[in-house]
């Protein structure tokens, strides 16, 4: 039996059972050596009077003793860096709590504050040097459903792998129903061809390119932006580092084709959308806006190019499967969303036969007469 420190969590180190069943428990205590020390101590009692198993294991752990180890094993994680402003947020609410002591009561509190924190827009986009009236008034907007559900996400992550690490006993999220809201995740809109030639007209010659490429490809803006020559060969886009993590290959129609053709290459740069210096861009918002306010085209954002995209596959008559692998679903769920457009097609196709059958019949009464 021991006391070890690894960072600044202190542990003890015992061994429970008998013979064949003889088991290694490496127990975390907390950040003091005292509490270890008089844990070990009680644990050696317990032991002396038989009673090791009876003995419920005490969880002396503290939020932020799990918010310490978990960014420690997770900080290379592809998508850590989004994770890192919740971290702010979960301090705040759960920062000095024993992990232990957190309740289904508390998630329902975080959820609910989260919810009733408005998000502070526009001020903030303000480049740094603008003088600002005081009386400016600093703009705010409601928190989306979705917002709240990525916070809740990552925190019943970080509770599971505190499960796991030995440092509570039971996992909170797994008492609680409906903890999640019901978000509706319906939104599909897309661009009629009218709406897309007059965007295209109106975009500035950087985003042209980067709109062509999201219309014909359905990829993701991140995808597209980080884009390489290299990645594009024998007729296709191969795509290495996507959201799912699975590779996808994206075939090159003509109108794309020619597009890559005509783009300038620097040779100080691989990448397909950049400056004249060759460095890529990091973010096309503000132009994609610009772009979209002079055709008077509302509530639409970068990302409902690629509903465009498979929305006009599906409605040429494209097979969801063949959208599903375009996209790079994983599950035919998140592609089901376009089929009733593939049924309104089939409608629209079907009643074009009504005009034949009006000239056959009044034909016929032509002929009688």
């Amino acid at each position: 039996m021991a006391i070890f420190q690894i960072g600044k969590v202190w542990y003890v180190d015992y061994y429970t059972g008998k013979g064949k069943d003889i088991k290694r428990v490496r127990e975390a205590v907390g950040h003091k050596k005292t509490d270890a020390i008089a844990r070990l101590g009680k644990i050696q009692a317990a032991k002396r009077e038989n009673r090791l198993f009876d003995m419920k294991k005490e969880y002396n752990c503290t939020f932020d003793d799990l918010l310490e180890r978990y960014q420690e094993a997770f900080k290379d994680q592809k998508y850590f860096e989004t994770k890192k402003y919740f971290f702010l947020v979960y301090k705040k609410f759960f920062s000095g709590r024993l992990l232990s002591e957190i309740t289904p009561y508390d998630l329902e509190r975080f959820r609910n504050e989260r919810k009733a924190t408005p998000v502070k827009s526009g001020i903030e986009n303000i480049p740094k040097g603008y003088k600002i009236k005081k009386s400016f008034p600093k703009p705010k907007r409601e928190r989306s459903v979705a917002d709240v559900h990525r916070s809740l996400s990552v925190l019943r992550h970080m509770f599971s792998k505190a499960v796991e690490w030995e440092m509570m006993e039971n996992n909170p999220f797994s008492k609680v129903k409906n903890l999640f809201y019901k978000e509706n995740n319906k939104r599909l809109k897309f661009l009629t061809e009218n709406e897309e030639r007059m965007l295209l007209l109106h975009c500035k010659n950087h985003l042209k390119p980067i709109v062509i490429t999201a219309l014909n490809t359905g990829m993701r803006r991140g995808e597209i932006l980080s884009l390489k020559w290299p990645q594009i060969r024998n007729g296709f886009i191969y795509l290495h580092k996507t959201k799912t993590n699975e590779a996808r290959q994206i075939p090159i129609n003509k109108t794309l084709n020619d597009l890559f053709q005509s783009l300038p290459r620097y040779i100080k740069s691989d990448y397909v959308f950049c400056d004249k210096e060759g460095k890529p861009y990091n973010e096309v918002k503000r132009s994609f806006n610009a772009a979209l306010k002079k055709v008077c085209i509302e509530d639409f954002h970068f990302h409902d190019l690629r509903h465009t995209f498979a929305s006009r596959l599906v409605m040429k008559g494209a097979s969801l499967k063949a959208v599903q692998e375009l996209l790079g679903h994983k599950d035919i769920k998140m592609t089901m969303r376009y089929a009733h457009l593939a049924d309104d097609f089939k409608k629209d196709a079907v009643n074009l036969l009504d005009g034949d059958l009006k000239d056959e019949s009044s034909h016929r009464k032509t002929k009688n007469a």
